[in-house]
């Protein structure tokens, strides 16, 4: 592989004009395809599989025109003190803002009075009008939007008091600035890295060209895939992510090669050739985690993974051929002011010594090189490996206590920050109504195949009445049927709160007693609504977990056993990942569950944890994680396979890669946590646990976990029985195959150091 890199990467720098031509016409094309495309299909988040999907599937077959899955919004009025939601002039005020909402919109299905529906709470002083719409809150237009917002206006001018909750006010949530200052970070990470404008700016290039390519293409086929616009947030995260680290390495590999005195021309094979190698596997780990998504049956994330996964494909081919381009372009400018005066000496020499004293990775004082930070950490730990496990394994245990208390929930409007409308009428229903009705739960009895002699109506009546007894329920409505009489639909409404534990029971509790009503009567009933889904989604994700790990880290071990050529190293690798992600969880269980800390990451209100953080998390991370891995440990192997011994491969593993992988995780770190900054609960998770899992893996299990385990093992870390080595293909991804071809030789000063150290 390594040699076939090496050509693809001269012939790039060689043919530059031809291959940046090819990379901006395909960026134009996939422009013009997203800019002529229909507009992409809407996501009503279908859970294939669940109960309360099945519920909603029968919903809309038995009570046609209901709309089950169309958005909805609730339009709360509050009376000031001393007065009532009857007085006249009230009733006035709220029978104008229900006459605003039914002809504000087309998409408006229909608005429910609160005096003819009884939507009136026991103390007179809060109503509610339910509006229902004829698409989801993925279709709701701004117009209609607008027009929601226009009639509480209308009812505010009043005197009212009126905020405005449900799904059809979802929107774009908002950043604010730490996302700026986290891109500004990233450039400045670049700069101080390179010493060079021209250099940092390659990885940023390259990298926004990549997610330009991606997420056009996602655009352009959103219609002809069913592809919602949600598809396109994983894809830019993690096109941005890989493809800043990918061009990083490369840009940084070549620099090196310079500075050993290579032509520039050799210098982007070479570099392409054995970063390249690297960056291709790293690349294979994280579309294994992406792809790895369809294991769990949602296909909002399916969309996700698979669209992300196409975007890092882009980012590898972008690196291995789009960045040496740009290399030859950009000539001498890609270096230091120092290292370019350097390089004009070093061509002056003979290219044979430079490139032996180039091999010379491990030893210092032959390299004539300054030990660097990463050299001087790297010796530390091998003098005390033990020390400097046991305190990262340790003080990442302790971070990750908390992930034993963690609680998986979806977020509600309860979740959303005190100071906007949704939240606000989600108080004032609770405190009118009660906590459980933001979340009630709608109970659907199919008789169609019920017992004979039996019926639909006294199966619902039997519903009825056992649910009633249940702990936690305050309210049962009664049964309403269709035309056909052979369904009936009831409305329970929790006494606890959507996201509580107690609402989760007993969800439970009335599906347990719809399967003994269903053995007496024939008649099946099911569970549904927003909070009954969500119950399903949480256990769906919780159910996938250990099977998409063991997928995911399965199919990663076999690969990194053919990049590393080792069965302990890939090992210590998914270990050290698993060690990093649940200490993430912790950490955020700590934040946002328990509230360590809110203020500090303006978390508003603790509650369970998303639910689909820890899944999202294993795939984003890991991928992130075997990229730092594999570009940290393949230069250390590169250096063993060349003759050093084991401590001072790492040495020379933590000497030329610890500066690269330090830029890189910073980088990563800056962008994630610019998401804290957000407005909404759920993006501001996302940022704080993929912030934190990057910190805890790249500077405590790579930078510290990794080599004392190598140093802990020695020579054994590359051990690999030879069964294993004979059925394993040797893809060279430390380049000995190109190192002895550009030797012309296998017969130099370091052939005997190439060899396979099969044998401990």
């Amino acid at each position: 592989m390594a040699t076939f890199l090496y050509k693809l990467g001269r012939f790039a720098f060689r043919r530059r004009r031809f291959v940046a031509l090819i990379w901006v016409a395909l960026l134009a094309v996939a422009g013009v395809g997203a800019a002529t495309a229909a507009s992409p299909a809407a996501d009503s988040f279908s859970i294939p599989g669940t109960e309360a999907q099945r519920a909603f599937d029968l919903l809309d077959q038995r009570f046609p025109g209901t709309n089950a899955d169309g958005a909805t919004a609730r339009v709360v009025f509050r009376a000031p003190e001393g007065e009532s939601m009857t007085d006249p002039a009230n009733k006035a005020a709220v029978e104008r803002t229900v006459h605003a909402l039914r002809s504000g919109s087309s998409q408006v299905d229909r608005v429910a009075d609160p005096y003819t529906a009884r939507a009136l709470s026991k103390d007179g002083r809060t109503a509610y009008a339910q509006v229902s719409y004829k698409v989801t809150g993925f279709e709701l237009s701004d117009a209609s939007k607008d027009a929601l917002e226009d009639a509480a206006k209308d009812g505010r001018d009043a005197g009212l008091r009126v905020e405005t909750g449900g799904n059809a006010l979802q929107a774009i949530p908002e950043t604010g600035a730490t996302e700026v200052i986290g891109i500004a970070i990233s450039a400045v990470v670049l700069v101080i890295t390179f010493g060079a404008l021209i250099a940092a700016g390659l990885p940023l290039l390259t990298a926004l060209i990549g997610v330009g390519i991606g997420v056009s293409a996602i655009t352009a086929l959103s219609s002809t895939l069913d592809l919602s616009s949600t598809t396109s947030t994983l894809a830019t995260m993690i096109g941005l992510a890989v493809g800043i680290d990918y061009a990083l390495f490369i840009v940084s590999r070549y620099r090196a090669e310079v500075a050993e005195g290579r032509e520039r021309e050799d210098a982007a094979g070479r570099a392409v050739g054995t970063a390249g190698s690297a960056v291709v596997f790293a690349g294979l780990t994280v579309v294994i985690a992406l792809v790895g998504l369809t294991v769990v049956s949602i296909p909002m994330l399916t969309k996700m993974g698979l669209a992300a996964a196409g975007t890092v494909v882009i980012a590898v081919l972008i690196a291995l051929t789009l960045i040496p381009a740009l290399l030859g372009f950009a000539g001498a400018r890609a270096l230091p002011r120092k290292a370019r005066k350097a390089s004009k000496s070093a061509k002056a020499s003979k290219p044979g010594k430079a490139g032996v004293a180039g091999e010379a990775h491990g030893r210092d004082a032959a390299a004539g090189e300054r030990p660097n930070m990463g050299t001087r950490w790297a010796r530390f730990v091998l003098r005390r490996p033990v020390a400097v496990l046991l305190t990262a394994v340790i003080g990442l245990g302790a971070v990750a206590i908390p992930a034993t208390s963690l609680e998986l929930g979806l977020p509600d409007d309860g979740s959303q920050p005190t100071d906007t409308t949704q939240r606000k009428a989600y108080d004032l229903l609770s405190d009118g109504f009660g906590p459980g009705f933001n979340g009630p739960l709608m109970l659907v009895v199919d008789g169609r195949d019920a017992h004979a002699g039996q019926s639909v109506k006294s199966a619902a009546a039997q519903v009825d009445k056992e649910v009633r007894g249940l702990h936690d329920v305050a309210v049962v409505t009664p049964p309403t049927f269709n035309k056909a009489g052979d369904t009936a639909l009831l409305n329970v409404v929790p006494k606890s709160k959507p996201s509580s534990v107690e609402t989760e029971d007993l969800v439970h509790d009335i599906r347990s007693t719809a399967d003994g009503i269903a053995q007496d009567t024939g008649a099946r009933t099911l569970v549904t609504g927003t909070t009954a889904m969500n119950v399903d989604v949480s256990q769906k994700l919780n159910d996938a977990l250990v099977p998409y790990l063991a997928l995911v880290v399965g199919l990663a071990f076999l690969l990194l056993m053919v990049v590393f050529r080792s069965v302990l190293v890939p090992l210590k690798a998914a270990l050290g990942f698993l060690l990093s992600v649940v200490a993430a969880l912790g950490a955020v269980v700590a934040v946002f569950q328990w509230g360590w800390l809110s203020d500090v990451f303006g978390v508003e209100q603790t509650g369970p944890i998303m639910s689909m953080m820890p899944i999202f998390m294993v795939g984003v991370v890991f991928g992130l994680a075997m990229d730092y891995e594999v570009f940290l440990v393949t230069r250390m192997r590169e250096a063993f396979v060349h003759g050093e011994r084991p401590g001072e491969a790492v040495v020379t593993g933590f000497r030329h890669g610890a500066r690269v992988v330090t830029a890189a995780a910073v980088i990563m770190i800056s962008v994630f946590a610019g998401f804290i900054g957000s407005s909404d609960s759920m993006i501001k998770m996302i940022g704080f646990g993929l912030a934190i899992a990057v910190f805890f893996d790249a500077f405590l299990v790579r930078m510290a976990v990794v080599p004392a385990v190598l140093a802990l093992l020695g020579r054994s870390a590359w051990w690999l029985p030879r069964w294993l080595q004979k059925l394993l293909p040797n893809v060279d991804v430390e380049g000995e195959g190109l190192r002895t071809q550009l030797a012309g030789t296998a017969d130099g000063p370091d052939a005997g150091a190439a060899r396979e150290p099969a044998r401990v």
